[in-house]
């Protein structure tokens, strides 16, 4: 990862597995910041008042400075950390998981524990919808209306994210396009269509690509 891009979850998902008869869910979501990590750990307490255990790890920012953890009364060391190390080790950041622990009756042992925590972290992980953030320009381009195929030609291989198409009195095409791209995004464009196109630079921002969406 580099200063303009990222990796983190991008929708909520929940992972469940039972290990010596306790149920262990893991549930993972995007937090831009502590106060989502903590509304989200909030969330997943009322739903869970009557677990044993939830307990959690967030890295909340895109540096790996903002993080918390915490083993909520299983044995020090065996549940916030090793859900922190899986975090790390998958390079995520502003991501929270909450692993909610249902007792089974059967004591792991602090070995097992981690081993339980850190691996049904390692599995939701694995299956939620983990995008990366790359830092982008919005652009609106518009054309005409006899030059709405070429557009849609033009964007199918173009390196970009399309956010939404209006239909006003021209067509109003609204897409991301990663900052270090942006220059030869337009030149080409403005190519292709012979300059029968306006492009309009709206704010910076991050935007979730999916897998190989920004490099086509």
């Amino acid at each position: 990862m580099t200063a303009e891009n990222y990796r983190s979850v991008y929708a909520p998902f929940s992972f469940e597995r039972v290990i010596e008869r306790s149920r262990f869910i893991a549930h993972c979501a995007h937090a831009a910041g502590e106060e989502q990590a903590r509304a989200f750990l909030a969330r997943i307490r009322a739903e869970h008042a009557a677990a044993t255990h939830n307990c959690y790890a967030f890295i909340a920012d895109r540096t790996g400075n903002m993080l918390r953890f915490s083993d909520d009364g299983e044995p020090q060391g065996t549940a916030g950390l090793p859900i922190l190390e899986v975090l790390r080790s998958k390079k995520l950041f502003e991501t929270v998981v909450v692993v909610t622990r249902y007792f089974g009756g059967i004591k792991l042992g602090a070995g097992g524990l981690v081993r339980a925590y850190a691996g049904v972290t390692a599995d939701a992980l694995a299956q939620a919808d983990v995008r990366t953030y790359k830092l982008c320009r919005a652009l609106t381009l518009r054309v005409g209306y006899e030059q709405f195929d070429a557009l849609k030609k033009y964007l199918d291989k173009a390196p970009c994210a399309v956010r939404g198409i209006d239909y006003t009195e021209k067509v109003e095409a609204r897409v991301a396009v990663t900052r270090e791209s942006e220059p030869a995004f337009c030149a080409a464009l403005l190519d292709f269509l012979a300059g029968r196109a306006a492009v309009c630079a709206g704010e910076e921002f991050w935007y979730p690509f999916r897998g190989g969406e920004a490099d086509r």
